[in-house]
């Protein structure tokens, strides 16, 4: 059975699905076509209905849960792991409604957190991730929110930290931030929903089994090939939770989106 599959070009996802697309693990019968996306276009994929498996921002699951199911497997979720606000300048403040923001998509975790946490800021306008940081260093925004591989090098361009919103969401919730999920359409059986889970577990074991397995099909598609920082992005976005949410990682989603077990699975 061929399902179609969209993920990010990210390390944390091409690392995760390697096994499972180049076959060093039992795809119980499956094969996948897969595309690459940028976080905001999976989003949009996804409200749109066209994608069988697919990566989703955990912001957007409210929207999605009628027609997708949450896959346990595979997850962007844990602590130390949030997105960042960076500036050019020092000073900046986020109770400050007249600052303009770049944020890397309307539907992504990173803009709900924006908004929850700094309900000032309203003029918010989505960029394209990777871009984020330079519209800052060029002065096209008062603030960014970084995400991916932009978290680790917006120092090299002089940027300041003006906040960590995983440092927020713990300090308010004491749980793990869910970043992104993996989901499913409900279109398919059940048995194949749960198949697909199965060999994604299975993908995610291989991938911390065997680390340096991947490393060529992820530098191929990492947007930042420094292999310093593609390893450092894998070591904060990729652990325990990425196998099974577990009941903290649950908790943390249900309190993130609203949505109770019956909504998500």
């Amino acid at each position: 059975m061929r399902l179609s599959l969209n993920i990010s070009p990210c390390p944390n996802d091409t690392f995760m699905f390697h096994a499972m697309l180049f076959g060093l693990v039992d795809t119980e019968g499956l094969e996948f076509d897969v595309s690459f996306y940028d976080i905001e276009e999976l989003n949009n994929h996804l409200l749109d209905g066209k994608v069988q498996i697919s990566k989703s921002s955990y912001a957007v699951l409210p929207a999605i849960c009628e027609h997708y199911a949450l896959l346990d497997s595979g997850s962007a979720l844990g602590r130390g792991n949030g997105p960042l606000v960076v500036a050019s300048r020092d000073g900046v403040n986020l109770s400050d409604g007249s600052l303009r923001v770049a944020v890397p998509g309307e539907h992504t975790t990173a803009n709900m957190l924006m908004s929850r946490l700094f309900p000032a800021i309203t003029d918010k306008t989505p960029r394209l991730f990777s871009t984020i940081a330079e519209s800052v260093e060029k002065g096209e925004f008062d603030a960014g929110v970084l995400i991916h591989e932009g978290r680790f090098t917006y120092q090299e361009r002089g940027l300041k930290l003006v906040a960590d919103l995983g440092e927020e969401w713990e300090r308010t919730t004491s749980l793990p931030l869910p970043l992104g999920a993996i989901v499913a359409s409900r279109e398919l059986p059940d048995e194949v929903r749960q198949k697909v889970e199965r060999v994604l577990r299975k993908s995610v074991e291989y991938a911390f089994a065997n680390p340096s397995a991947s490393l060529e099909f992820v530098l191929d598609h990492a947007r930042e090939m420094d292999s310093d920082v593609v390893r450092s992005h894998i070591e904060l976005f990729v652990n325990q939770y990425s196998i099974s949410l577990g009941e903290e990682g649950l908790a943390a989603v249900r309190w993130l989106t609203g949505l109770d077990s019956k909504q998500l699975f």
